[in-house]
């Protein structure tokens, strides 16, 4: 897969090594071009100097081909003008951007951008929201027997209820996160847009609720 990432300070620059590493197509923008000192002598991916809100330095990072972009320089404005760009513009599904300011966040969050702050914070949640939705072990009981498991149900979940996403896969889901808070479970939600359940499972393997919500859910007629 192929990954967009604007601002090379210490989050893109660990974000652009990691993803490399794990052998994805990656290109970094920065408007600093000793900003690209911070990335690995081994990176094999490219280096774009210019703005990442600029169309013709998104062309050239590939964007039109970029399963994901990440903002993360130093400037919330920015980011989420380049966030915006890259989603409305370029048509990139998944777009994260890093916002400083709190209070900013939220409402970017309900424009439907994500967003992230602190550096090592940043850099796993910008990962969690770039890479294809899966699901994660959190919490297991020392007898193994129960666990909670975190998973994002892909847009064919969006506006089914709770109660049937438990019916379909089997199980209870205890919380529900979302826009940056955390809340019980109730009967009478529908899952929305990035949209976080974290399900009390039997046994602590996360495969099974992955393979469920990550493909559209087999609803009757």
């Amino acid at each position: 897969m192929h990954f967009v990432i604007m601002g090379c300070g210490r989050v893109g620059s660990m974000l652009a090594s990691t993803l490399d590493g794990e052998g994805h197509s990656v290109a970094v923008i920065d408007v600093d071009p000793q900003a690209f000192r911070r990335l690995p002598p081994d990176f094999s991916g490219r280096r774009v100097t210019g703005m990442g809100l600029d169309r013709d330095a998104l062309k050239q990072a590939g964007i039109k081909d970029a399963y994901a972009f990440a903002a993360v320089s130093n400037g919330d404005n920015s980011n989420i003008i380049a966030a915006r760009v890259a989603h409305e513009t370029f048509h990139v599904e998944r777009v994260v951007a890093r916002i400083y300011d709190p209070a900013r966040a939220v409402v970017y969050e309900r424009l439907g951008i994500p967003t992230v702050a602190t550096v090592r914070r940043t850099s796993e949640a910008v990962l969690h929201w770039l890479m294809p939705p899966d699901a994660e072990t959190l919490w297991v009981h020392p007898t193994g027997l129960v666990s909670l498991v975190s998973a994002m149900p892909v847009d064919s979940w969006y506006g089914v209820p709770l109660p049937v996403v438990e019916e379909l896969t089997g199980e209870r889901i205890a919380f529900v996160s979302r826009l940056g808070t955390i809340q019980p479970a109730r009967e009478d939600l529908v899952v929305q847009e990035n949209d976080e359940l974290i399900f009390a499972v039997q046994g602590k393997d996360p495969v099974p609720v992955r393979d469920i919500v990550t493909a559209p859910p087999r609803l009757e007629d």
